[in-house]
């Protein structure tokens, strides 16, 4: 192994070290309810920063959602930048058409729900106000991505990512078809949040880091929801008791689906090229002669520490996240969030498309089918809508089933799908729908097992 340096180690170690504490140790903390629960620190800061800024925290992202509308369609009538060093503010704000009526939708959506104005379906408090309101979700994922991508060069900058890669290979690569550096990833989704996980995931890929099928299958298979969120799933539907069965089902279907999920389509029909066009030489990630995986990993993680001297650089790229995911992201939950969200509110759609279910779940032996049948589909609207719209079900069963299920989906527009559609990670709403029914489907007799065993 090579010679490093006295700062080139702390370099690593320091800012690793940070990043491992911010995003990936959960801390505990008290909620509104005088309750202890557990969170990554990042979420802790975003918390508490929506708590303190919630009174005017929908007015700043008015004004972010129309910068974002603006913005593109001032660049709208200017071509596509094809050169290799694209500016940041025309990489930002000059997107293709369809991106840029769903950047100005939003803004109409934000400004109907602020001032009340026009459909009382847009800015309900079950639909867009749900979203846009003071302790809504784009109040938290604006605060959450501020810290987060402020923050998020920690992990990407200093090694960490080359270090656990070299190590974590020979598990990753053969189980998930991934290589050793998504072991990151899909640890700050697990215990941290799903949208750290796909922001993680997508820069990474920028950075020519990821192919299009890795990016894919990390972005939609490993974005799990918190534990946090998962306590609070359980307790709305009335089965706190059972958080640690319940939560380790959760874990066994997801990981049987992470198992599943790249080895057909539509995941596995995504190229192995990487965001530049260059393809993908070799799927092996051997380790050289003379090293073992922990030496070898170690010097890379150095050379890239040694690499990244620059605070301004990190302060650089910390703003650019930031910009990245308010301006790109932001508009993209709020738009497709609220159209889902007035769908599930105001119509039949879900419960239509949930009939085919019925027969499935009476074969697995899941009592009142026909009420459970359409919380199998409504969860692609928004994660939380399963455990409210069932808790009203008699049987503890298929509220467990309801309940383990709505988590383990993961593909919800108004914010995991969302952020995804939104992220250069290269998935389209259809992919999506795709993704969400095969693990609907999937995980559905898993659940189901348990739920039997339980009850």
């Amino acid at each position: 192994m090579k010679k490093f340096s006295t700062s080139t180690w702390l370099l690593f170690l320091l800012p690793s070290l940070l990043g491992i504490l911010l995003f990936l140790i959960p801390v505990p903390t008290t909620n509104a309810d005088g309750d202890t629960e557990w969170m990554v620190t990042i979420a802790v800061l975003a918390n508490w920063m929506a708590d303190n800024i919630a009174s005017f925290v929908p007015w700043i992202l008015l004004v972010l959602l129309s910068i974002a509308a603006i913005g593109s369609l001032v660049y709208i009538t200017k071509k596509p930048n094809t050169d290799e060093d694209v500016p940041f503010f025309d990489k930002l704000f000059n997107v293709s058409l369809f991106w840029t009526i769903t950047r100005v939708l939003a803004a109409i959506f934000a400004f109907m729900v602020l001032f009340q104005v026009g459909p009382e379906a847009v800015w309900n408090e079950n639909t867009g106000g749900l979203l846009l309101s003071g302790d809504g979700l784009l109040s938290f994922l604006f605060t959450i991505f501020l810290f987060a991508g402020l923050l998020l060069p920690l992990l990407m900058n200093f090694g960490l990512l080359e270090f656990f890669g070299s190590m974590m290979v020979k598990i990753m690569r053969p189980l998930f078809r991934l290589p050793g550096r998504s072991s990151i990833d899909a640890l700050a989704s697990w215990v941290g949040d799903g949208t750290i996980g796909v922001l993680l995931t997508s820069k990474q890929y920028e950075d020519n880091r990821y192919t299009q099928r890795e990016a894919a299958i990390i972005g939609t298979t490993f974005s799990v929801v918190s534990i946090t969120f998962a306590i609070v799933v359980i307790g709305e539907i009335g089965l706190a008791s059972y958080f640690l069965p319940y939560y380790g089902t959760v874990i066994l279907a997801g990981i049987i689906l992470a198992l599943i999920m790249p080895r057909i389509y539509p995941l596995s029909r995504k190229p192995t090229t990487f965001i530049d066009g260059s393809e993908q030489e070799s799927q092996t990630e051997d380790v050289p002669k003379g090293y073992n995986v922990v030496s070898h990993g170690m010097e890379k993680a150095l050379e890239k520490a040694d690499r990244n001297r620059s605070i301004s650089k990190f302060f650089e790229d910390g703003f650019k996240n930031v910009l990245d995911m308010w301006i790109g992201v932001a508009p993209v939950v709020m738009a497709f969030g609220t159209i889902a969200l007035i769908l599930a509110e105001y119509t039949q759609v879900f419960a239509i498309l949930g009939a085919p279910f019925v027969p499935y779940l009476n074969l697995l032996g899941i009592p009142e089918a026909a009420d459970a049948a359409q919380l199998m589909v409504v969860g692609f609207a928004d994660m939380f809508l399963p455990a409210i719209l069932g808790s009203g079900i008699e049987s503890e069963l298929t509220r467990f089933v309801v309940a383990a299920l709505s988590v383990t989906q993961l593909i919800y527009l108004s914010e995991v799908g969302g952020i995804l559609l939104g992220s250069k990670i290269p998935v389209n709403i259809l992919d999506l729908i795709i993704i969400f029914l095969l693990r609907t489907i999937i995980a559905l007799p898993i659940i189901a097992g348990v739920a039997h065993l339980l009850f």
